[in-house]
Formats: C-alpha cells, sequence, structure tokens
C-alpha cells in the first residue's frame, strides 16, 4: 500500500511522519527529496545554471536559493521556470525511492508530501492521511516555532489550501488539537483498520 501523508505548516505532520517511522514504515520525504535533486554534480542544479546562470550558485557550487528566492520572487515566468525543472526530477526522485523500497520488500509505503494536493500528486498514492489542527492551533505553533507575527504566520498558512478542503480529499484525518498520545492512538487505529500493521 501506498500511503500518501499531508497536512498544513505547523499541523504536526513531521510528528506523525516520526511515529511511522517507529513502525518501521519506510518514508519518502518530499522535502528530502528537493534538496537532494539540486545537490552539486545533479543534472537538475545543471539545467538550473543554464537556465539562471553562475550567479545561482554559491561560492561552494551549491544552489543559491537566497538569490534565486530573490529572482523568483517577483517574476512569475521565471518561477515557472524554476518550477518546470524541479518538479519533475523531485516526482521522478520520489517515484525511484518508492520503488526502490518496494523492491526491498517493503509492503507499505508512506510518501510524506507537504502540498500533495497543491501539486495534484493524489494518483501516487493509494490512501491519504491529513494531519489536521484548528487554525487558531496552527497560527499559535507557527507564530512560537518560528518566531513570526500574527501577520507573517496567517500570510504562511494562506499560501496554502486550507485544511478543511484537504481534510475533504483525505481517506482519514488524524486530529492533532489534542496530546502526543491522542494522535499517536489515532495514528494506530488507521494502521489497524487498514492492515498496515
Amino acid at each position: 500500500m501506498i500511503i500518501g501523508l499531508t497536512g498544513s505548516i505547523a499541523s504536526g505532520k513531521s510528528t506523525v511522519a516520526n511515529m511511522l517511522k517507529n513502525y518501521g514504515l519506510p518514508i519518502v520525504d518530499a522535502d528530502i527529496v528537493a534538496r537532494l535533486v539540486v545537490e552539486p554534480g545533479t543534472p537538475t542544479l545543471r539545467k538550473i545554471v543554464e537556465a539562471f546562470g553562475e550567479e545561482a550558485l554559491t561560492d561552494e557550487g551549491a544552489m543559491d536559493r537566497q538569490k534565486i528566492g530573490s529572482i523568483i520572487f517577483n517574476n512569475e515566468e521565471k518561477r515557472k521556470q524554476l518550477n518546470g525543472i524541479i518538479h519533475p526530477a523531485i516526482r521522478q526522485e520520489m517515484l525511484r525511492q518508492r520503488d526502490e523500497h518496494f523492491g526491498n520488500g517493503a509492503n507499505t509505503v508512506v510518501m510524506d508530501i507537504p502540498l500533495l494536493f497543491e501539486s495534484k500528486l493524489q494518483h501516487f498514492v493509494e490512501k491519504i492521511i491529513v494531519v489536521s489542527v484548528s487554525e487558531e492551533t496552527q497560527l499559535n505553533r507557527l507564530m512560537e516555532r518560528n518566531q513570526l507575527t500574527e501577520e507573517e504566520a496567517k500570510a504562511r498558512i494562506a499560501s496554502q489550501l486550507p485544511l478543511s478542503e484537504k481534510e475533504q480529499g483525505a481517506d482519514a484525518v488524524i486530529d492533532n488539537n489534542g496530546t502526543i498520545e491522542q494522535t499517536a492512538r489515532q495514528l494506530e487505529n488507521i494502521l489497524r483498520k487498514w492492515e498496515v500493521i
């Protein structure tokens, strides 16, 4: 079975991902893959340099995220160009890792994709778990965790689909407003119901 794990910023998705790891389930993490595909020497990084020039690199030869961020921030065309290079590479590597886990005998693989719905990757997975919290909890956690003002935190939350919409596309929702133990119990129930454990 392929389980898609998603949520929103500060919803506690990483906490649930760690719980899934503790069950021994292999995890394909989209954020880690995104860093992997642009490491020095990768074809993806070469394409970025072709598109954005040598100034896209740091002195160490890595992708200069800050510089590229400032280039694409106000330039929709450049942002699309960058996404057109990076997104296919991320998807390809995620599928490669997924297939490798199954090749190594895994029965279930978890694909941890923060922007699962935004990127329309539901077809990558068979079941979707959404880690959800109330708007108030999300706002407070984000302000605390990232030292943001309320305005900054709200802007970041607004850049993603509302959790209420994600819940509608889920096969299971974990309510992460309570204690870690309550979250762990909900996860265990889902995995038992789906006969993963």
